[in-house]
């Protein structure tokens, strides 16, 4: 009684009779291993040891039947930390949390079949986003593949379009150079989820382990250094153009860029866009950025993209939610392209000078050869364009009306919380209204500060990437604001949380609806509210999100009035041993602004319903304000 685990089997030797000679503790295996020296172990102790050698500290995962042979080495594993989640989906969307927070490989773990499958959505979402996880999945014996064993899936073949790459291991042999290969893949060129589908009997049988492996990875050779020709060619385009922008995506995130892409942009002092992935790899606080392009983007921003005549397009990929109706998209411009998946360029808009490699590597040789253009006297004359793109970012700002019947205002809530809490946190957004808010409304001053599920969409996202992001940030504040439609699809994850000492605070923008589908239904759909309303607010409370906070052993509190914001969340700033769940309960109808209507041109964009920038007044108030600076200086 009172022994360890880890202990028992330390001194397991004490107590085994003479014919059976003791299995060497997990201390000892990691120690020949670290020292090169092959060890005999199973299929599960070498996937714990390959998984300790490449640097995991953490762990997501629920045990099964199929993968319940890797949980018993892992138990005595003091460098990997479990955490048991309580859906397998929470397991994924935590592995992606931890690894856009930390700019590590996030790892998950579930068993075949149901387990596996519960796996396919963040899996996805990491695939769309490119977020570096590993999914580690067990799956029925080899000799049960293909006979719909129970609880058999085939993982690979569903996970194949939307994984970087994923394997099937049959042989014990094979765990530590799959491991290896899986990690690198991962997290090299274009990083993206990797699945692990290891069959029970690979986990059981004996097997020798030394690290590291060999592998070869023929056809897998990511091109980081750009072409010298193409670098020229663009800082030529950069010269030579009179309203370039600087058009700057999720890669810049991804590569760790954001200090090389700060320097370029001052150097030239060309205006910046970035993307729903890209918030914090400018500071919002930067003269030079015009905030966030697209459906909800500023005005100011989705106009320089109209207008330019140049886009410098880095680790973005056009999508649909930036360029609206393509065809009409930045119709004057020419682009530069760069991005390190060869695939992302000219796939929706030809780039008339393509880049492939790392934007790190990208921005600083671009940076190099502009200065060196610039002392030649190569410059381009953006004057007058910063002064145009500065009029419509002081015209148009992004902004909102408080409710006329004096209810909460989301915005004035999510504004308060990135006000009061500061650009060091960690915030975390579903999907939908709360998600385009948190975006326009919180000040992103660094990168990796902002997490949201941007090509998928995942609703339910927020509060378990929120507890990987804490679990790998831990002296960070980390807010997960989300809907009140998005959080009842993981809160489960609140005990998860609770039980492992992950004290997230969670912001419910709780306007009792499916917000932006509601959203779209006022606007497009006269009003027909079918199917979206969750009585979580009006007229009954179903759940009471505070009673459930308090069930979950968290922090519950509510907050009704624009006149209790501040203290409300100053007392859930103050609590730092428990998670903290808010029910913000906010107008209803607000929507938000501005707005491309899908399918349409991003010249049709609206301030507000019916409301559109005043474009010919605008521009005239701007050239007149170019001629006083003209005459200023003279």
């Amino acid at each position: 009684m009172g022994q360890t685990a880890r202990e028992h089997i330390e001194r397991s030797g004490d107590d085994v009779s003479d014919d059976k000679p003791a299995a060497p503790s997990p201390a000892a295996l990691a120690h020949q291993a670290r020292a090169k020296t092959p060890v005999t172990v199973t299929g599960a102790q070498s996937l714990v040891l390959a998984l300790e050698a490449v640097g995991v500290d953490t762990v997501f995962g629920i045990p099964g039947g199929a993968i319940l042979p890797a949980y018993d080495p892992l138990l005595d594993s003091v460098k990997v930390r479990h955490i048991l989640v309580r859906h397998e989906q929470g397991a994924g969307h935590a592995a992606e949390g931890y690894a856009s927070a930390t700019g590590r490989v996030g790892v998950c773990m579930a068993t075949s079949g149901p387990g596996a499958t519960n796996l396919v959505t963040p899996i996805a979402d990491a695939h769309m986003d490119s977020v570096p996880i590993v999914a580690i999945t067990g799956q029925v014996s080899s000799g049960a593949i293909g006979t719909d064993a129970f609880q058999e899936a085939d993982i690979r073949g569903i996970t194949m379009p939307i994984t970087k790459h994923n394997y099937l291991v049959t042989s014990a042999d094979e765990i530590p150079r799959v491991i290896a290969e899986a990690f690198h893949i991962a997290s090299t060129g274009r990083p993206g989820p990797v699945l692990v589908d290891i069959s029970k009997d690979a986990l059981q049988a004996r097997t020798t382990f030394s690290w590291p492996p060999k592998f070869e990875l023929p056809g897998y050779r990511p091109v980081a250094r750009p072409h010298s020709k193409q670098i020229r060619e663009a800082a030529r385009l950069i010269a030579e153009a009179k309203r370039p922008v600087l058009y700057v995506g999720g890669g810049v995130i991804r590569s760790g860029a954001s200090e090389e892409l700060l320097k370029l942009a001052e150097l030239a002092q060309i205006p910046v866009v970035t993307t729903l992935m890209a918030r914090g790899a400018v500071p919002d606080s930067h003269p030079l950025h015009l905030g966030m392009p697209g459906m909800h983007g500023s005005v100011a921003a989705v106009t320089a993209l109209q207008k330019s005549d140049l886009l410098i397009t880095l680790g973005a990929r056009f999508d649909d939610r930036v360029t609206g109706q393509l065809a009409s998209f930045a119709p004057d411009a020419k682009v530069i392209h760069a991005d390190i998946d060869p695939a992302e360029i000219s796939k929706n808009r030809v780039a008339d000078v393509p880049i492939v490699g790392d934007c790190k590597e990208v921005v600083t040789e671009l940076t190099e050869v502009v200065r060196a253009d610039r002392e030649a006297g190569r410059s381009g004359d953006y004057d007058a364009w910063r002064r145009q793109t500065r009029a419509w970012k002081r015209t148009y700002p992004v902004g909102y009306t408080p409710p006329e019947d004096g209810s909460l205002a989301p915005q004035y809530v999510i504004e308060r919380i990135g006000a009061l809490t500061g650009p060091e946190a960690v915030y975390v957004a579903g999907v939908g209204q709360h998600q385009m808010w948190a975006a326009q409304f919180v000040d992103y001053e660094r990168p990796n500060s902002w997490l949201n599920s941007g090509g998928l969409g995942t609703m339910g996202y927020a509060v378990p990437a929120a507890m990987g992001a804490k679990r790998g940030e831990p002296d960070r504040t980390v807010w997960a604001i989300d809907g009140d439609g998005c959080f009842q699809m993981t809160n489960q994850e609140l005990a998860t949380c609770v039980i492992n000492n992950i004290p997230i605070k969670v912001a419910i923008i709780n306007n009792s609806s499916l917000g932006m589908v509601r959203q779209w239904q006022s606007l497009f759909y006269d009003k027909r509210y079918s199917n979206t309303d969750l009585h979580t607010s009006v007229g009954r409370r179903v759940p009471d999100f505070v009673k459930l906070a308090e069930a979950y052993g968290c922090v519950g509190l509510r907050c009704e009035r624009p006149e209790e914001v501040d203290d409300t969340i100053r007392k859930a700033l103050e609590v730092n041993d428990v998670p903290v769940v808010v029910d913000f309960v906010v107008h209803r109808d607000a929507m938000v602004w501005p707005m491309v209507p899908a399918g349409v041109s991003n010249d049709a964009i609206q301030v507000a319903k019916d409301t559109a920038p005043q474009w010919d007044r605008e521009e005239s108030e701007a050239d007149e304000q170019a001629l006083l600076d003209r005459m200023e200086k003279h």
